[in-house]
Order: C-alpha cells, then sequence, then structure tokens
C-alpha cells in the first residue's frame, strides 16, 4: 500500500481551508484518509500552518511520500530539507526555431521605379466614395 501525505479541501466554496492528511495513495483527494497531521488555512494573513511534526516524522520515516503542495508546506515549516523544483521536461517544451544560416545579408533592392498603380478595387469597405455598407 502507497501513503501519501497530501492536502484534503475542506471549507466553503471560495473559501478554501485544507487539512494536511495520511491517506492510500488510490483513495480520493477528500475521500478517506489514515491520519491528520496537520492544518492550513492560506486566507488568513500570514497564512496558517498547524502541523503536528512528531507524527509526519514517523509516517516520514515509515515510507509516506508528500505531494507537492505538501511538501512545500512541510519545507516551510523546516520539517523537510529545501529541495529544488524539478525543470519541465524537455519533451513537453518547444524548442525555438534557429535562424536560417546565411554566408550573406539580403539587401533590398533599390527601384527608382515608381510603384505602378493597381486596377484592382481596393477591400476596404466605403473606399470607393460610399457610405460604409451601402447598397449599389
Amino acid at each position: 500500500m502507497a501513503v501519501k501525505i497530501r492536502l484534503k479541501r475542506t471549507g466553503a466554496t471560495k473559501r478554501p481551508c485544507y487539512r494536511l492528511v495520511v491517506a492510500d495513495a488510490r483513495s480520493p483527494r477528500d475521500g478517506r484518509f489514515i491520519e491528520s497531521v496537520g492544518f492550513y488555512d492560506p486566507l488568513t494573513h500570514p497564512a496558517t500552518v498547524r502541523v503536528d511534526a512528531a507524527r509526519v516524522e514517523h509516517w516520514l520515516k515509515v515510507g509516506a511520500r508528500p505531494s507537492d503542495s505538501a511538501r512545500a508546506l512541510l519545507e516551510r515549516q523546516g520539517l523537510l530539507p529545501r529541495t529544488e523544483r524539478r525543470p519541465v521536461p524537455a519533451a513537453s517544451v518547444a524548442p525555438a526555431p534557429e535562424p536560417a544560416a546565411t554566408s550573406e545579408p539580403a539587401a533590398p533592392e533599390a527601384s527608382d521605379a515608381a510603384p505602378e498603380a493597381s486596377d484592382a478595387a481596393p477591400d476596404v469597405p466605403g473606399a470607393d466614395g460610399g457610405a460604409p455598407g451601402a447598397r449599389s
């Protein structure tokens, strides 16, 4: 049985509070848990965090793995050493396109000739002098 230390959401809609619980990894987020080992309220200033350090240390010794959010709380409380955040896997990040290698930069050709007038009607509504949207 894989055991996780994770947050269980409590509180009303748009007013979250969390319990830090030890649960079977297969149980749902807000479902059955083995033991409640702490409390986290992010809405107070500063955020309220209460953790039973002895129980957390016990569960870590017997193999419980904290979730990412639980790990961050435990690191802030000094119960876990600070860890470096995992980088984003390279496969999910699209590589930046490399500029095309050219031997010489292309110089725009200077032309003394005036641009030719187009015989085609413009695509802008009302450009023919009539009111926009007017029918002919």
